[in-house]
């Protein structure tokens, strides 16, 4: 192209942009473009050069409440005004903010302005947005530590985030990391980002583009098919085809082919587009790539506030609040803040981590009165204890055969607790009772002598496993005896260094009847017999999820016989009475032992001891721990000071109240009873169940600025400048 024609180009270009203006002053505009993103980088360069050599980073400090303020048009704002819905556009679950008080964040974010500092406290709508609720005027405090007070198991914390104005660029974001510790742990807080009204555009041009790539995208295949040609195709090669056109009866593509030698998918892929359609897939494929490639910084969730600064017209300050669940142990939370600034995806500053915040936690736990409590309990010498297994014999036999069925299982459970109570050090066993019991079939003379031989049989085989089991503890203390049958200690010992041991006392008294029966270790093993347990059997039918309605009703019927052979006569003849002999009889069959025990060394049938009131004192942990839901199941029978500190700690006042007023008034009682009396509004009596709580404990003062509900009584503000009675006066230096 001649340069002669490449003027021409250029002078009608500048004619079709600028509408006739030459193009010199086009090229100045371009000129001066050029130089302004040149400033603006070097102003933004020269900044971030102030920034690093003063260190400079975000604060956070404590914010007070006040409660009236003046607005932007002179007009008295109390803390309950109400705002409508922000009209500034954003990000959905984001916030905008153009530097003259307009907000919808979340929390409660403040501007510093001419006229002083702004705090719009928000609250989320149905949609999931924040909406602005009331401005209230705030000021921050040069305190690093404050006293927050624990109620209901929680503890707030709230502290004002501020991001002075040389920190904050339209290019740049900045992301505030708070971090909480408590204990020994470390709590990270939802982050704050700030974000400069160019960054924020940048990063929309980039979503903007990558949806412009996702419409390139053709969803439904069809598209790629030339449907005329389709057409033209079936009506000239299958004219049958094409005269059901119109038909939407549905055909398989198995039918669709055996009645014109082509599938329906074949026709389909011989006039799709196949060029097209790859170029589709690929752009399927490429997705995650486009999106890394236009979106260079994603606009995330899961941030306490994202608010977009439009203007900056000075100090940015959020009041951040969070609700820590109290612990054990808990009496301080330290609070610090840390950051980073990017610009574009690249990270240009750390912000350097702030002086910590201290928060002491005050809770009505340090109220609890940690006296133990101890109750009477009466100890019987002597005691019993029960159990029953199910033991299958043959039929028609009494024999115990360990093989049969789950007998290996159920007797091995019985031996384990007969060892378990002849190995006690607190009580020895007298006598062993055990019951067998039958299902009804056969005749009740029957049933009797053969449950009777039955349980019979089992004592016999458990009062054999005593005796083995005594001759094993015998064998495992060492000890032997001599041809006489009396014991003698061991080579190397004498007599005085035998132990008198449980086991060669029962070997001493195996050779004297006399000393068994005196001391006890003859266990004594009684058979008896429950015949046919109906009771039993009542219970089971009643609770069978088998058997019917009518099958129930015509078994009550036959209970009502008192002739027991003949009752299960009447069973016999039921529709359900197979099920009764298969599944429900054989639970009937159990052997029950019942073990009745002495106390050793225990003289008198029954002695009255004092214990610790170990439910009691499980309350009054339960307090300690912050547990109050448990304090109250525990302490609330006892209905006494600590359980009305757990109902107060649990915001009950009116249960806290009902037995305060009753106790006696101690000092503790009276500032119990000044917090729930302001809770429930009664301003004078609480002022003055606190004043004599100062004039029985002078600690109380100051306690009393620890608990929101003593700290708004007037009579604290006359305690911190007039003498108590009978106290000196504090002048406050």
């Amino acid at each position: 192209m001649s340069d002669k024609g490449l003027h021409k180009d250029i002078e009608n270009w500048a004619v079709l942009l600028g509408g006739g203006v030459s193009l010199l002053v086009i090229c100045n505009i371009v000129l001066l473009v050029v130089v302004c993103l040149l400033i603006s980088g070097c102003g933004t360069s020269r900044k971030m050069e102030r920034m690093q050599e003063r260190q400079m980073r975000a604060e956070i400090g404590m914010v007070e409440e006040m409660p009236d303020r003046v607005g932007h048009d002179g007009e008295k704002i109390s803390p309950r005004t109400s705002f409508g819905r922000n009209d500034n556009k954003g990000m959905p679950g984001q916030a905008v903010h153009d530097g003259r008080g307009d907000h919808a964040v979340r929390d409660t974010p403040l501007v510093t302005s001419e006229e002083g500092p702004i705090i719009m406290n928000a609250v989320r709508d149905e949609d999931g947005n924040m909406v602005a609720t009331d401005v209230l005027e705030a000021a921050s405090v040069t305190a690093r530590f404050r006293n927050v007070a624990e109620r209901g198991g929680k503890v707030n914390i709230e502290f004002a985030v501020t991001v002075p104005q040389d920190m904050m660029d339209p290019q740049w974001q900045l992301r505030l990391y708070p971090r909480m510790y408590v204990l020994e742990d470390t709590l990270g807080l939802d982050p704050i980002l700030i974000t400069g009204q160019e960054y924020r555009n940048e990063q929309m041009r980039g979503y903007r583009r990558y949806e412009k790539f996702l419409q390139s995208i053709v969803t439904d295949s069809m598209e790629f098919v030339n449907m005329r040609l389709l057409e033209i195709f079936i009506e000239r090669n299958i004219p049958a085809l094409y005269a059901f056109r119109t038909d939407s009866t549905f055909v398989s593509d198995a039918e669709f082919a055996s009645a014109f030698g082509v599938t329906e998918q074949q026709a389909i892929e011989h006039y799709t587009n196949r060029l097209a359609k790859s170029a589709n897939e690929r752009r399927k494929a490429r997705k995650e790539e486009r999106f890394r490639q236009y979106v260079k910084v994603p606009i995330e969730q899961g941030f306490r506030l994202d608010t977009v600064m439009r203007e900056i017209n000075g100090d940015f300050r959020y009041v951040y609040s969070h609700t820590l669940a109290s612990r054990p142990r808990l009496r301080k939370v330290d609070v610090v803040l840390s950051g980073e600034i990017y610009q574009e995806d690249v990270k240009i500053y750390d912000i350097p981590e702030c002086e910590p915040l201290t928060y002491y936690i005050s809770s009505l736990s340090a109220f609890v009165d940690g006296t133990e409590r101890y109750m009477t309990k009466v100890i019987e010498r002597k005691v019993s204890a029960n159990t029953a297994c199910y033991v299958e014999f043959e039929h028609d036999r009494y024999e115990v055969d360990e093989s049969l069925g789950y007998n290996r299982d159920e007797i091995g459970r019985i031996k384990k607790n007969l060892s378990a109570l002849i190995d006690n050090d607190e009580f020895e066993m007298d006598s062993i009772v055990v019951t067998a019991s039958s299902s009804p079939e056969g005749t009740v003379a029957y049933n009797t002598r053969l449950t009777q031989r039955r349980s019979e049989a089992v004592a016999e085989y458990f009062r054999m496993f005593i005796d083995e089991y005594r001759d094993s503890m015998k064998a495992d203390e060492g000890f032997v005896v001599d041809l006489a049958g009396d014991p003698r200690s061991m080579p190397g010992m004498t007599g005085e260094e035998y132990p008198e041991t449980p086991v060669r006392r029962s070997f001493a008294y195996a050779q004297d009847d006399s000393k068994k029966d005196q001391d006890g270790y003859r266990i004594q093993f009684i058979a008896r017999n429950d015949t046919e347990n109906w009771r039993m059997l009542d219970v089971l039918v009643a609770e069978d999820t088998v058997m019917s309605y009518e099958d129930k009703i015509a078994y009550i019927n036959a209970c009502e016989l008192d002739d027991l052979d003949r009752r299960e006569e009447v069973l016999q003849k039921l529709g359900c009475y197979r099920h009764l002999r298969e599944k429900v009889y054989p639970r009937l069959r159990t052997v029950k032992f019942d073990f009745y025990l002495h106390r050793k060394d225990m003289l008198k049938d029954t002695v009255h001891t004092t214990v610790i009131d170990s439910t009691y004192m499980a309350g009054v942990q339960a307090i300690r721990d912050r547990d109050y839901e448990t304090a109250v199941t525990l302490l609330r029978p006892y209905q006494d000071y600590n359980a009305a500190v757990a109902f107060c700690a649990l915001d009950y006042n009116a249960s806290a109240l009902a037995i305060l007023e009753r106790l006696h008034r101690t000092d503790q009682v009276n500032y119990m009873l000044a917090i729930v009396y302001s809770r429930l509004g009664e301003i004078e009596k609480a002022a003055r169940c606190y004043e004599e709580a100062c004039r029985q404990n002078p600690g109380f003062v100051h306690r009393g600025n620890l608990d929101p509900e003593i700290s708004r009584l007037p009579s604290v503000a006359r305690n911190d400048n007039k003498e108590i009675p009978g106290q000196a006066g504090n002048d406050g230096r």
